[in-house]
């Protein structure tokens, strides 16, 4: 009876026991878990930068009306240019450096799909064949067994515990440089777009001008035939004549010469939407577009609207994160590992239960002495961070500027515009005037080709205001982001799910690669 008395106080404390170990080690447990809910560097806060209240330029100007709204995303249907519209579509299809820019992403993307398996154990699995034979010198020391045959099948697996949030911050700032990935991608978007619809415009000035040097050329031909049927009647000198010719061999000069300008923005027209120069080209045909009233609004509504300015942001963001990945190398890395298989020296038992194996636990390392290493970089990341955040507000300064450069030129160039066109009356009218003094033989043929000259250069001048006006309207439009908000950029959502159509340039690239391998 005592025997078994002291058997269940002997079964019962070793249940006691057996609770106050599975305690210890829950306890533990716990506390590495608690641990693992640390992160340590600085928090990232958005930086405040000064915004002026109002843009200088924009003083004065007349507000649009619901119906100058531009359309969003596609601000260049609001100049009602059909073929325009068709060409700028063709930069999201054919232009390469959207293209690189959108591979860029992807790959920007993929890193963060990187940094996020960090999280997860690493399970590797193999399996060997050694053959082996023991050496016979080797006496009592091992006994000798021959030839042997080995057969293993591991599986491995570790897992490093984020304790101080290092994998975290990694996950943090490669998200943020997936973003100002993203991010550029628009900035080079709306670059190429901006940069095709000035040519665009500059391009058809020039249209025009060729076809005002062509009509007046038209128009000198006559007069020059008519001079020469003056000269041969005796009324007109053969200075007349001559300067009749002259001024229509100049007018034809000029023409030409138009021609060399408007051929190179014909050929950037082509590479903008991936074409070869001879494989593109564009008829001639006037300006007609106007220029569009432009709202600025406010000068702190860029600082979202830019997408140079949101890119600079999350390189901002990320260089905060790689603070914070410096700092984590001060503290211990706990690595949970764990091998489980099967091994044995006959094939037949390789796979049965006795020839199991397992080992697991935990494993702790701290650097005790790197002579300064882990001191450096984090003095490194802060200083990225300090040079980040100067380049953000440079970047936001730049772009104030940029708007109040472009509104500065459009009220310019609008004062011009209408000054020029009384000047362009006034050269029609004293033309007009000049003719029928020479005809009535009270002033002589000069007279007449400085009148007309003087005409045909401000009509020049007049195009050319106008392509000017319509290339800053176009400057403006992309200064102040096209359209575009920081709200669209890829959240985590949509970074962490792998996407291969990233766009239609990405799909065609890669249907060209495909081709060609072919």
């Amino acid at each position: 009876m005592n025997k078994k008395l002291e058997d269940g106080a002997r079964a019962i404390a070793n249940v006691a026991s057996m609770r106050r170990i599975l305690a210890s080690r829950g306890m533990a447990l716990s506390a590495i878990f608690l641990a693992a809910g640390c992160t340590v560097g600085p928090d990232y806060v958005k930086p405040t930068t000064q915004a002026p209240a109002a843009f200088k330029e924009s003083q004065g100007w007349k507000v649009a009306q619901p119906k100058d709204a531009i359309e969003r995303g596609k601000w260049w249907e609001a100049f009602a240019d059909p073929e325009l519209n068709a060409l700028v579509a063709q930069v999201q299809f054919g232009n390469y450096n959207v293209a690189a820019a959108e591979a860029q992403f992807r790959q920007a993307r993929s890193l963060v799909q990187q940094a996020r398996s960090a999280y997860f154990p690493t399970v590797t699995a193999g399996a060997s064949v050694t053959r082996s034979r023991t050496s016979s010198n080797l006496g009592r020391i091992a006994p000798q067994l021959g030839t042997v045959t080995d057969y293993q099948l591991p599986v491995d697996a570790t897992w490093e515990i984020d304790l101080w949030g290092r994998i975290r911050r990694s996950v943090e700032a490669n998200r943020a440089n997936a973003q100002a990935s993203a991010a550029d991608v628009e900035s080079i978007r709306l670059s190429a777009q901006a940069e095709l619809a000035q040519d665009y415009f500059l391009l058809r000035a020039l249209d025009s001008q060729k076809q005002l040097l062509d009509q007046s050329s038209t128009a000198y031909e006559r007069s020059l035939t008519l001079t020469k049927n003056r000269y041969v009647g005796g009324i007109a000198s053969r200075a007349d004549v001559a300067q009749a010719e002259t001024q229509l061999r100049t007018t034809q000069a000029q023409a030409i010469d138009v021609g060399v300008q408007r051929a190179q923005l014909e050929h950037a027209i082509a590479i903008l939407i991936g074409k070869a120069p001879a494989d593109f080209s564009l008829p001639m045909a006037p300006l007609t577009a106007i220029p569009l009233p432009m709202p600025a609004g406010l000068p702190s509504e860029l600082l979202e609207r830019r997408p140079d300015v949101a890119a600079a942001e999350r390189r901002l963001a990320s260089a905060n994160a790689q603070i914070g990945i410096a700092e984590a190398a001060y503290y211990p890395t706990l690595t949970l590992g764990g091998t489980f298989g099967f091994e044995s020296t006959d094939f037949s038992k390789w796979l049965s239960l006795p020839s199991r194996f397992w080992s697991i636990g935990p494993s702790i390392a701290e650097t005790v002495f790197d002579a300064g290493l882990r001191r450096a970089r984090t003095d490194q990341a802060r200083g990225l961070y300090d040079q980040t955040i100067a380049q953000y507000r440079q970047t936001v300064l730049t772009g104030f500027q940029e708007v109040e450069d472009n509104l500065a030129a459009l009220r310019i160039l609008e004062q011009e515009a209408d000054v020029q066109d009384a000047a362009v009356k006034a050269a029609e009218e004293s033309v007009a005037l000049t003719n029928n003094q020479y005809k009535a033989g009270i002033v002589s043929y000069l007279n007449v080709v400085i009148a007309q000259t003087a005409a045909l250069n401000n009509e020049r001048t007049q195009v050319d205001i106008q392509g000017r006006r319509l290339a800053a309207s176009v400057q403006l439009i992309r200064a102040l982001g096209g359209g575009w908000d920081a709200s669209q950029l890829p959240n985590n959502d949509a970074l962490a799910v792998r996407d291969d159509s990233v766009g239609p340039v990405t799909k065609r690239t890669a249907g060209d690669n495909a081709g060609g391998a072919k």
